[in-house]
C-alpha cells in the first residue's frame, strides 16, 4: 500500500468518529479583519512555510521565497530529519523584533510523521519539560512525544537567540502537525524563560489536547489559528474522542476568502471551521496547504 493510500485510509478510519456537536456558543460578535490586518499576518505565513524546508549545516537552508519574503531574517539553529524528528529552526527577525520558532508540518511521503499524526490517544503532559501542570491537562500522544525530542534543543536555540540580539519577544509558528508542535511550545517556553512576551500563529492546527488544555491555552490569550475555508484537518481528532481547540481561530471564507476571527471555543456558526465543515467527510483536502493570502504551505523551492 503507497503512503498516499494509507494516508487516505487513515483518514477515514477517523472519520467514523465524527464530532459530536458542541452546546450552541452565546451569540457573540464576529470581526473580519482588514486588508491591513491580513496583510501583517504575511510574514508569519511565510515562516510557517519555511518549516517544510530541510535545515542545512550552515543554517542557511534553501527555503526559495519564504526566505526571500523575510530578509531580516537571522537563523540561530535548526534540526531534525523529517520523519522521526520533524524539521525545526529558531532565528530571530530583526524586522519583526521577535525570535521565530519553527516546526514542519506533515511530510506525507514520511511514514513516521503519520504515525505521530495518528497516535491520537490522550496523555498527560510530561512532568519534566511541564512542570506543575494538573494530572487533568491532557494532549495528543503522537504530538507530546514528538514536541518533547526538541524541547530541550529548541529552548536553548531561543535562550541564545535572545542572549545575542537582545529581544525581547518569542513568536512560534507552523502548519498542520507543526502547528500542533509550536502550540506545545507555547506552553511549555513560558514555563522556562522570565522577561519576554509570547505570541502563537499558526495554521491548519489539529485539535492538540482536552478541554482543560483548551481552557489553558485560551487563558493565555496569545493564540491566532487560521483555517482556509473547508480544510478538515482542524476537524481532527473529533470532538467524540475529549479533543478541543482553545479559542483565536480565524477562519478564511471559502466564498469571499475574507478573514473572519471566531469568538470562543470549536464555534459551530456557519462563519467558523467547525460550523462550516463540521467533520472530515465535509472539507477538502485541497484547502489544506492554502492559500493563506497567497502562501502556500510548502518549501518553496
Amino acid at each position: 500500500m503507497t503512503l498516499a493510500r494509507l494516508s487516505s485510509v487513515v483518514v477515514l478510519a477517523l472519520a467514523s468518529f465524527a464530532n459530536a456537536a458542541p452546546s450552541l456558543l452565546a451569540r457573540q460578535a464576529f470581526t473580519t479583519l482588514s486588508t491591513a490586518e491580513v496583510a501583517a499576518y504575511k510574514p508569519y505565513s511565510y515562516y510557517a512555510a519555511a518549516g517544510y524546508c530541510a535545515p542545512a549545516a550552515t543554517l542557511a537552508w534553501t527555503c526559495g521565497i519564504n526566505c526571500a519574503a523575510n530578509p531580516t531574517f537571522h537563523p540561530v539553529a535548526s534540526g531534525g530529519d523529517g520523519n522521526a524528528v520533524q524539521y525545526w529552526y529558531v532565528g530571530v527577525d530583526t524586522a519583526l523584533d521577535t525570535v521565530i520558532v519553527g516546526h514542519q508540518g506533515t511530510d506525507s511521503k514520511q511514514i513516521l510523521s503519520i504515525f505521530t499524526d495518528i497516535n491520537f490517544g490522550q496523555k498527560t503532559l510530561n512532568r519534566t519539560l511541564f512542570p506543575g501542570f494538573d494530572s487533568s491537562i491532557k494532549v495528543h500522544s503522537g504530538f507530546a512525544n514528538e514536541q518533547a525530542m526538541t524541547a530541550t534543543l529548541v529552548l536553548a536555540a531561543v535562550k541564545s537567540a535572545i542572549a545575542t540580539y537582545g529581544v525581547k519577544k518569542v513568536t512560534m509558528v507552523g502548519h498542520s502537525l507543526g502547528a500542533a508542535l509550536s502550540l506545545l511550545d507555547s506552553v511549555y517556553l513560558p514555563l522556562h524563560l522570565t522577561g519576554v512576551t509570547f505570541r502563537t500563529v499558526l495554521y491548519g492546527l489539529p485539535r492538540v489536547g482536552n478541554q482543560a488544555f483548551a481552557d489553558l491555552v485560551s487563558a493565555a490569550g496569545t493564540l491566532t489559528h487560521v483555517n482556509n475555508k473547508k480544510d478538515p484537518i482542524p476537524t481532527l481528532p473529533g470532538l467524540i474522542l475529549g479533543f478541543h481547540h482553545p479559542t483565536g481561530e480565524v477562519h478564511i471564507q471559502d466564498d469571499t476568502e475574507a478573514w473572519v476571527a471566531c469568538p470562543g471555543q470549536d464555534n459551530n456558526n456557519a462563519l467558523c471551521t467547525f460550523g462550516k465543515v463540521g467533520n472530515i467527510l465535509g472539507g477538502d483536502f485541497n484547502d489544506h496547504n492554502g492559500p493563506y493570502d497567497g502562501v502556500m504551505m510548502n518549501c518553496h523551492d
